[in-house]
């Protein structure tokens, strides 16, 4: 039997996600009503100019006043799709001691404060829900925390950034160089007039704090994660990874130490190889593989981004959540039982690509396999090829640390015959 009394949800920031939930919250208002239970009211939406022509929303339901409206205490779920972290982290907090339970797409907030955003939610018995912070559309952070629940999860790698993506596949299918494809991402809309949080990898190190969080039952916060930017990779990069059957993508990548005992959290640019999945990801998707002991290989795949993909893993959790609230129940918190200690990055191995610019000589191969051995680094192959005095000289490492990789790479900087590294890059997904 369906409740008749209508569950209230006032909506903060109501911008292309917003706008969109609002849009939907309306026109399957009936199908959403069936599936929660009850019927739900669009109570209130927040902006920051509320003059602007908001089509489908009623003007009288627009506020400035964010901080009244979490505060009416007639608020069943408070949607937060406005970002950042201030007034975002306060906005949320108030609508819990308020009685409302919270939806949020804030990957940044999650990923910084979501510990004591768990906190407070379970203080005031109330859910905290973000499936739209990680992946977009993507089905992820459900499955991780409810459906793998009794599993042990060791790896997740994947591409959750659209922008970067559609880049770097521009670079490897057409040739362009970075700028060239940044340009047509920004004429696209794929890519914001500043890209700085998406290339540089800001966004997909928020995203893989949040993975980690969940699949290793851990606290890691943004701080722990490794973060490196693909700014720096050029078209004779793709030509190299092509040499060796590969492609390259900027990834987040969260493992579990081989002993169990540690976790990494990682985003980088990475060489995969073209049988891999994650290699056939093309413009601005995303995916992202997970690696457990029961299930074992599984990859999620879809848009990772834009109003009407958000906005349905908005949707998604906003009727978990009126679910919840009509069986006087709340979902699953924070799991960070395990505890784990989170690793440097000088800790993590993995094989790497080595580009050198050295002397066309005798011995100066010699020379550089001699700095590898005295590090402990294990060379795969060698390729070198170059005239007139000066050569290229690549180098595929086996398994390294990190640590143990850098050691090498500033002996070389000191050989005579090395006159640069013109690129280092790691080599995943094998």
């Amino acid at each position: 039997m369906m409740r008749t009394r209508p569950l209230k949800v006032a909506l903060l920031g109501c911008g292309v996600v917003g706008s969109e939930v609002a849009r939907i919250m309306t026109t399957h208002a009936a199908d959403l009503a069936a599936r929660i239970g009850a019927p739900v009211e669009l109570a209130g939406v927040a902006v920051r100019r509320p003059d602007k022509v908001r089509e489908g929303i009623d003007p009288a339901l627009v506020t400035t006043d964010a901080t009244a409206l979490v505060k009416r205490g007639d608020i069943d779920v408070v949607v937060e799709v406005i970002g950042g972290i201030e007034p975002a982290r306060t906005l949320i907090t108030t609508a819990f001691a308020h009685g409302a339970s919270v939806v949020s797409a804030n990957k940044a907030l999650i990923a910084q404060d979501g510990a004591a955003l768990h906190a407070a939610a379970g203080e005031h018995g109330r859910d905290l829900y973000y499936e739209a912070a990680v992946a977009g559309a993507i089905p992820l952070i459900r499955p991780l925390r409810e459906s793998l629940a009794g599993d042990k999860v060791n790896r997740v790698l994947g591409i959750v950034n659209g922008t970067t993506n559609f880049i770097l596949d521009a670079m490897d299918t057409t040739g362009a160089g970075y700028q060239e494809a940044l340009d047509e991402a920004t004429a696209l809309g794929y890519a914001e007039a500043d890209p700085t949080a998406d290339v540089e990898g800001f966004d997909a190190a928020a995203k893989a704090a949040i993975l980690a969080g969940i699949a290793f039952h851990t606290r890691v916060r943004l701080d722990d994660v490794y973060r490196e930017g693909m700014t720096e990779v050029t078209a004779a990069d793709f030509a190299s990874a092509r040499e060796m059957g590969c492609t390259i993508k900027l990834l987040a990548i969260c493992e579990r130490a081989a002993d169990g005992g540690s976790v990494t959290a990682r985003v980088h640019p990475a060489m995969i190889p073209l049988s891999h999945p994650l290699a056939n990801v093309r413009e601005a998707y995303n995916a992202v593989f997970v690696e457990s002991e029961a299930a074992g290989q599984l990859m999620f795949y879809g848009p990772g981004a834009g109003g009407s993909p958000t906005a349905s893993a908005v949707l998604g959790d906003l009727v978990a959540v009126c679910r919840n609230r009509i069986g006087g129940a709340t979902g699953p918190g924070e799991s960070a039982y395990a505890a784990l200690p989170v690793s440097p990055m000088g800790d993590v191995v993995t094989r790497y690509h080595i580009s050198l610019d050295v002397a066309d000589k005798p011995g100066v191969l010699a020379q550089v396999a001699t700095v590898f051995a005295e590090h402990g680094v294990s060379i795969d192959t060698v390729r070198q090829s170059g005239k007139d005095g000066e050569a290229s000289l690549v180098v595929v490492t086996h398994r390294a640390s990190d640590a143990a990789l850098g050691g090498t790479v500033e002996a070389l900087r000191k050989l005579d015959t090395v006159r640069g590294v013109a690129s280092i890059m790691r080599v995943e997904g094998e």
